[in-house]
């Protein structure tokens, strides 16, 4: 096999331990005071923006992002470490989350100088919230067939189509679209395809919520009615959209946050056993293990991308088999201990784990069509 799936770790490195223990600290205070209460899923389902204010203010939101646009040039791996604990506390942290993770890099690897200039300041400063325009209705995962079209117009382009499950659309300022600007060429249907950065303010933007069966609101359904998109707002190469796209979704992809969604689940399932709650069931040492080997390989993957390498199928790795223990560790804890847990935090716990639990394995790819990416980057048929 000549493809390595996940590259190797480095070094343990003393300046990210102490990294480490600051953000603990910071989080340890903020919970002590009732800033917030450790939830689960909190990427998505939290948003705080005050919390990201003062996550901005200790200089860990665009970590990544140089200097000369308002970042602290610092590494991926001090990055990851932040979103590490961040997640691992539970933080509030959806109103920054795809901005920070998503937005940043792409904007710095594929925005015009005007662009840069435009918007990775108020990301860093934690002012600017960001969406992801990719999937539709009817196409879900399969991104070469989205529908939604833009057409050439005096000094910009009109766009027309339905965005679907758009996280956080209803606090963003803005998303990359992702658009047909040419004829389907069933031959080669990830050609035509384009980017475009949409400003979710802009008249013929209809945002509509999409409330899931627990009753919370951070899904969205986008309507863009004729929207005009002036040139300085195209998002790298017209056609150039798959390639660009693709790239995102390495950021996407190969984040702590596709397996500690559900750590706090498995902390109080750990804390349940050690109350005398539930049973010391073996399973759970099992899935502990597998956490560790998770952690090891995402944290390469950011080791990967500190070193300026595509992480698209590392990342896809990581994502299929980090959502399916998030899922898992959600129906341990039900079956093990359940609602009906002695402690209600616990309980609250595993309750929110098992509604969020249909989502992990379909956001960001699904699982199955993620597997299709692995066996086509290693050549198989």
């Amino acid at each position: 096999m000549t493809a390595r799936l996940v590259p190797a770790t480095g070094p343990a490195r003393a300046e990210l331990d102490e990294l480490r223990g600051r953000v603990r600290a910071f989080l340890a205070d903020r919970i002590a005071a009732g800033s917030f209460v450790p939830a689960v899923d909190t990427w998505l389902t939290r948003a705080d923006p005050e919390f990201t204010r003062a996550l901005a203010a200790q200089g860990w939101l665009g970590m990544t992002i140089p200097e000369q646009y308002g970042g602290h040039g610092r590494t991926f791996l001090e990055r990851y470490v932040v979103t590490e604990e961040l997640l691992a506390a539970g933080a509030p942290v959806a109103t920054h989350w795809i901005a920070d993770r998503q937005a940043a890099p792409s904007l710095l690897e594929y925005g015009t100088e005007e662009q840069k200039q435009r918007f990775l300041p108020g990301i860093a400063a934690g002012e600017i919230c960001w969406a992801i325009g990719m999937s539709e209705p009817d196409t879900g995962s399969d991104l070469a067939s989205v529908r939604t079209r833009g057409v050439r117009v005096d000094g910009g382009w009109r766009i027309s189509g339905t965005k679907l499950w758009t996280s956080g659309a209803h606090h963003a300022d803005a998303f990359f679209a992702l658009v047909r600007t040419a004829p389907l060429d069933t031959e080669h249907r990830h050609a035509g395809l384009s980017q475009f950065i949409v400003l979710l303010d802009s008249p013929g933007v209809t945002i509509r919520p999409v409330i899931s069966m627990s009753g919370h609101h951070h899904f969205n359904e986008v309507l863009l009615d004729d929207v005009f998109i002036p040139d300085e707002l195209v998002f790298g190469e017209i056609g150039n959209g798959w390639r660009q796209v693709t790239g995102e979704l390495g950021y996407e992809r190969s984040g702590p946050e596709r397996f500690l969604s559900t750590l706090g689940v498995l902390d109080g399932l750990v804390d349940a056993v050690a109350a005398g709650d539930a049973p010391a069931d073996p399973r759970i040492g099992a899935t502990l293990a597998r956490m560790v080997t998770l952690r090891r390989m995402s944290t390469a993957v950011a080791e990967s991308l500190q070193r300026g390498e595509k992480a698209d199928l590392s990342a896809s790795v990581v994502k299929i088999l980090g959502t399916t223990i998030e899922g898992d560790i959600a129906d341990l804890a039900d079956e093990i201990v359940g609602y009906a847990a002695a402690n209600d935090r616990i309980a609250d716990l595993i309750r929110a784990g098992v509604w969020q639990r249909p989502g992990f394995t379909l956001r960001g790819g699904t699982n199955e069509i993620l597997r299709g990416v692995v066996a086509r980057g290693l050549g198989m048929r």
